[in-house]
């Protein structure tokens, strides 16, 4: 069974909107590990609407922060404190897409980063890349901070508008395999996540 920690170079990057579009692909399950704020329409809630198949289970997230903030003060402000040795993978027999929170060194607490979760856990990674300005230095540090820690990286997911020439040098630089690239959708439903999902060959 295949196992994939999805990953962004920062915030509102489409880790969401890709994972949707793997759970759909691979028929996995989903595991948001910690949700911080819209609790009343979280990830997994985003997730579970824009799948159709009926085999995916979406599991329940360890940690559900009230404050849609780094995590590290979102705990604080909950009183509670994140430490990852509690956080353990949901048993099942299926495929599992893992969505972390923000990029790799979003803070859990004083001491342990989102790739501290990525390093325990020990399953591929998979980014999720958006053309900006600064997205390729953020996307090669992403690429760079894993590879240091030998995290084995399965590839490279290109979201939004495309921009030949900042794709070209990150994937040349990073020395990275493209999975894939979503273009931007105005309106995000199920059936364009179903669509698209046809499409992926993990």
């Amino acid at each position: 069974m295949k196992t994939y920690f999805i990953t962004g170079i920062g915030t509102d990057i489409g880790k969401t909107f890709i994972s949707s579009i793997l759970v759909e692909s691979l028929k996995a399950d989903y595991w948001k590990p910690i949700q911080s704020g819209d609790l009343d329409n979280s990830d997994s809630h985003k997730v579970k609407k824009l799948i159709t198949n009926n085999i995916s289970k979406i599991h329940p997230e360890f940690h559900r922060l009230s404050a849609p903030i780094s995590p590290h003060a979102a705990a604080k402000l909950d009183k509670i404190k994140i430490n990852i040795s509690n956080i353990n993978i949901p048993i099942t027999e299926n495929h599992l897409i893992i969505e972390g929170a923000g990029g790799i060194f979003v803070p859990l607490n004083d001491k342990e980063i989102i790739l501290d979760l990525i390093i325990k856990i020990n399953c591929e990674v998979i980014i999720v890349s958006k053309n900006y300005l600064g997205s390729i230095n953020h996307t090669l540090l992403t690429i760079n901070a894993l590879k240091e820690k030998k995290i084995k990286i399965k590839g490279l997911f290109f979201s939004g508008k495309k921009n030949l020439e900042s794709e070209t040098i990150i994937k040349k630089m990073g020395k990275i395999k493209i999975l894939g690239k979503i273009p931007h959708i105005e309106e995000v439903n199920s059936k364009k996540i179903t669509e698209i999902a046809k499409k992926i060959n993990l």
